[in-house]
């Protein structure tokens, strides 16, 4: 069974900083596409940032890029997103997904941790 756990999220002011963990198992963690989402009420699921499975490349939303940092360690089947300069506007429920195939689908997800930013 296929369980993803995020961790890390809270309030914080502008500017500040929130490091996201998601503890992974029930699949090949080591061979999947790892990402993390963000959504906001009344709004579609953004991705905000990708990891491939060897690390070498990865992906970020416009919006994050440069403030943002997705990370992995495939031997504790734990996935990071640091985040930083954190704006208003990054307020949202953040997911980890996973995509065993890497085909873009993002079959799983996680429960999702709240991350709010006061200005």
């Amino acid at each position: 069974q296929v369980q993803l756990v995020e961790s890390g999220g809270g309030s914080v002011q502008a500017g500040g900083s929130l490091r996201l963990s998601c503890a992974a198992s029930g699949f090949t963690y080591r061979h999947s596409c790892l990402g993390w989402f963000r959504q906001v009420p009344g709004k579609e699921r953004d991705k905000v940032a990708t990891i491939y499975s060897g690390s070498t490349y990865t992906y970020y939303a416009d919006s994050v890029k440069g403030r943002f940092t997705i990370s992995r360690d495939n031997a504790k089947n734990m996935l990071y997103l640091q985040m930083n300069s954190l704006k208003p506007e990054d307020t949202a429920m953040y997911y980890c997904a996973a995509d065993d195939n890497c085909g873009g689908k993002w079959p799983y997800s996680g429960q999702g941790t709240q991350v709010t930013v006061s200005s």
